[in-house]
């Protein structure tokens, strides 16, 4: 049983956001045949208890501080000063920095996965250890889109983050063994900023757990029956683009749609969500959840799943979840972009609100059981995570190991 060294910075339990069921599934996969210890911060106290969990998943020591957000964003502003990304200097942590040099020392660890560009600069000077960084998305060209949707100072920040960001995940690619990226437009987008690591970049993609998502399964009706006419956004609702895309639809699309189909309605599932997204629930046919037990029933009773988002970098968990429920989806140009996902047979492409309306009347109206069946067959074709995975056992030079256990899973 060799033994791996896994750090993400945030917990990766329990998986109900994007970054989350990526790095829950990857640990899950390492953790079959290996024992692997988990360094990782923990920015929402409710995960406190989960840490048993990802204890006894992991099979090695697990060292997890919880994050103060407050004090974070004080101490990312040092990056200001020392000219380093604000990125870098939120996930600083001394205590980190010492737990993983001391367990790099006791242990006899060879292989080492990083998940997120903010975690590479724990093992940056690493010696002796095949270490894979996953960005899985280019996170610097996410601030790069920030600052070209806002203006003024605010902008001028998110420009230099995009600048100083990019720079540390040239650096950390050209010392790590091998880099992966979510989907190959990431890839190739990551590869025109920094073509000095080409030949050492390669694609994992994400994957959907079909068993879970099963429509077969059963759900109870969220909707009581008014399934048939509803629209519905699955997403965590602190992150901003899904912010932004929901307040776009209910003001730019949904009133198109009413037109024509005037008790059509719009539900926003997800967790946290902020004021402006509360406020969308004053808005004629808009309700917003907050946080749900289970996203599934949501999925399974609604008429059809949108992703309207401008902003999307690498796969977006939301649309394949969707498909694995047999949904038809309609979504942005930018949210199908790093999916194998054939259009119009297998989701729907809406590139402006009139678009996006036509596409959602048309599926409110009429019988889209096939476009549903033909979603499901992609995501199980293009979209396990066994098969997703598989490349990192290649990556790390090690040998895949046994199933996890079902108490495990």
């Amino acid at each position: 049983m060799q033994e791996i060294l896994f750090l993400a910075h945030r917990l990766p339990y329990p998986p109900n956001k994007g970054d989350k069921i990526r790095s829950f599934h990857m640990l899950r996969h390492l953790a079959q045949g290996h024992r692997v210890h988990v360094g990782s911060f923990i920015d929402d106290p409710k995960d406190v208890r989960h840490l048993p969990h990802v204890s006894k998943l992991a099979g090695g020591d697990v060292y997890a501080p919880v994050l103060s957000p407050r004090f974070s964003r004080l101490r990312s502003l040092r990056g200001l000063l020392t000219g380093s990304s604000c990125t870098e200097a939120y996930y600083a942590s001394r205590g980190m920095a010492a737990w993983v040099q001391r367990l790099l020392r006791d242990r006899p660890i060879r292989h080492a996965v990083v998940f997120s560009s903010s975690m590479a600069q724990y093992l940056m000077e690493a010696q002796g250890i095949r270490r894979v960084l996953d960005l899985v998305d280019v996170d610097s060209e996410k601030w790069r889109d920030y600052a070209s949707a806002r203006s003024g100072p605010v902008a001028a920040f998110y420009r230099r983050e995009a600048a100083r960001l990019l720079a540390f995940e040239r650096r950390a690619a050209a010392r790590f063994d091998a880099t992966v990226l979510v989907s190959g437009p990431e890839a190739e987008l990551f590869l025109r900023r920094a073509p000095e690591v080409a030949g050492r970049v390669s694609v994992l993609s994400n994957g959907v757990d079909a068993a879970h998502f099963d429509p077969a399964a059963g759900f109870a009706d969220p909707y009581n029956g008014r399934g048939a006419r509803v629209m519905v956004f699955t997403g965590a609702m602190d992150y901003w683009p899904n912010a932004q895309a929901v307040a776009w639809f209910t003001a730019e699309v949904l009133p198109k749609v009413q037109t024509f189909i005037p008790d059509a309605v719009f539900y926003i599932v997800g967790r946290d969500p902020g004021r402006t997204v509360r406020q969308l629930a004053n808005c004629p046919g808009v309700t917003v959840t907050g946080t749900v037990p289970d996203v599934r029933p949501y999925l399974a009773h609604a008429a059809v799943a949108v992703a309207p988002l401008h902003v999307a970098r690498g796969v977006q968990n939301k649309v394949l979840e969707a498909m694995a429920m047999a949904r038809p989806v309609v979504a942005s140009p930018q949210a199908l972009e790093g999916l194998s996902v054939k259009v119009p047979d297998e989701a729907l492409a809406g590139a402006d609100a009139a678009q996006f309306s036509a596409r959602l009347v048309a599926c409110l109206t009429g019988d889209m059981t096939a476009l549903g069946a033909s979603a499901r067959r992609a995501v199980l074709r293009e979209y396990t995570w066994d098969a997703s995975l598989a490349g990192l056992d290649t990556l790390l030079q090690v040998s895949s190991g046994a199933r996890v256990s079902a108490a495990q899973s």
